[in-house]
Order: structure tokens, then sequence, then C-alpha cells
């Protein structure tokens, strides 16, 4: 990767680095791009990356026996999007990662993180800090699905992320919510 120490500072709010451990942190992203519609990841593949979206729109999602995708995340600028139960378990992917909108991403492999985390140990601080941040909210959205109408999960879907609901499609809103796309407008009508 081309110097570019604002992309790192970008990626790593908060940090400061030596010289030295921006060279090593370059020397493992990896710049990607790819166009809506682009599958990275595929159910049954290897996850071996994890991704900063630099800029784009995306979505994991998993398909059950029944042939029925259900959205787990969705991801936009600033974000980190993986399989990640496969990628912590060097194991074969679960789910699938789609391209909803153009993206430009930094790839990391599970071995370099790991290799960043003995050679820039803030670095592994900053990942700890954003699962536990990532955790706590995947228990809000399970508690949200387990109590709350199908509406008031559709308005907290809006105000939690109001800029997010323009790249996406009814399909995939619906998806995420655990809903019909039918219900989802009757839900969009009554509001």
């Amino acid at each position: 990767m081309r110097s570019d120490n604002s992309k790192i500072k970008e990626i790593f709010k908060d940090l400061s680095f030596s010289e030295e451990q921006i060279k090593i942190i370059e020397s493992v992203f990896h710049k990607v791009k790819y166009k809506k519609g682009d599958i990275i990841l595929k159910a049954n593949d290897k996850a071996d990356y994890q991704y900063y979206i630099l800029e784009g729109c995306l979505r994991t999602y998993h398909v059950d026996t029944h042939g029925k995708e259900h959205t787990v995340q969705f991801g936009i600028k600033d974000w980190w999007i993986s399989d990640f139960t496969a990628f912590f378990s060097t194991s074969n992917a679960i789910m699938t990662i789609e391209v909803l909108k153009d993206a430009t991403l930094y790839k990391l492999s599970h071995d370099d993180k790991e290799f960043l985390y003995t050679q820039v140990p803030q670095i592994e601080t900053f990942f700890r800090k954003k699962l536990e941040r990532a955790f706590a909210a995947f228990q809000k959205r399970i508690l949200s699905n387990l109590s709350q109408t199908a509406s008031e999960c559709y308005l907290n879907f809006i105000n939690t992320y109001p800029n997010l609901e323009q790249c996406l499609k009814n399909y995939h809103i619906a998806s995420y919510l655990g809903i019909t796309t039918e219900s989802l407008s009757r839900i969009r009508k009554d509001l």
C-alpha cells in the first residue's frame, strides 16, 4: 500500500503511531475496490479477511435451509465488516457479504491482525474496544427484536441509522428486521 498516513489516521482515530508503526500498519492493510452487486465472501468459503469500509455500503447475510435471506449486518463508511464468527475461528463462512453500493475497502487478514497486535500493541486495545461496542450493539438488536413490535423495530432502525436507508432496497431492510417486504410497506404506510 502506498504511504497514506491520513487513511491510517482515519481508520485508527485517536491513536498515535511512530513512523515505523505506520509502515508496519501500511504493510498489512490492502486497499481493494468492489462494484455494486459484487460478492466479496460466499458462505462456505474461507473467511480470511475483515474489511474497513472507506466508502460504499455492504451487507452480511445468511441463507437458511429454506433459501430465505437473513441480513445480519449492514456496513457503511468507517465501519468494519466480515463474517466475524468464521474470521475469528478461522473456519469457513456461514454468511455472505454483498456490495450494495460501489465500495473502497481496506482488508486485513487474521494473521496480519495478530501480527499487528504484537508489533503495535495499541491496535489490540483499539480492536478490543470496537468488539465490545459491536457486541453490545448486537445484544441491543436481539433484545429489540424479541421485545418490540415490527413498527418499533423499524423506527429504531431509521433513528439509529438515519443515513443508511437511502442505500438499501426494501427487501434488505425487511430481511434485517425479520419481516416481509409487504409488512415493511404496511409499516411505512401506517407511519
